[in-house]
């Protein structure tokens, strides 16, 4: 049986994969942070207005080609931590790369997410 919050983390990166916005955004705190590598447009850390504010205009320049494909999960009582592929095209081009992300989670929300990248230069080119 997994942890609810395993559970709950599934839903949300299914909401996202499907372009749910509203839907993941449902299963945040309305004070979530995002803390976000790099140096291009998604870098830096984000209260949930300023995440959608450069997320809609970042899928966009990308031709809403981003994928993301959940590789592991695992979950417990306050926190959970995904390792993810990445991927999209870009201008002709395709970048890849590899995601870890830690989320806390309390109250059957999630309240902070940090993202870490195993090749920031390709993340920074994809996302520039």
């Amino acid at each position: 049986m997994p942890h609810t919050n395993e559970t709950l983390l599934r839903q949300a990166y299914d909401l996202f994969a499907r372009g749910d916005v509203p839907g993941f955004l449902a299963l945040c705190a309305p004070d979530i942070r995002f803390k976000v590598p790099g140096h291009n447009r998604l870098s830096g850390e984000h209260t949930v207005g300023a995440f959608l504010d450069v997320l809609g205009p970042a899928m966009q320049v990308t031709g809403n080609t981003f994928r993301e494909r959940v590789v592991y999960l695992a979950a417990n009582d306050t926190d959970g931590f995904v390792l993810a592929a990445q991927k999209l095209e870009r201008d002709g081009k395709l970048y890849e790369w590899n995601a870890a992300h830690h989320w806390r989670i309390a109250g059957g929300k999630l309240t902070q997410f940090w993202e870490f990248v195993d090749d920031e230069r390709t993340y920074d080119a994809a996302w520039r």
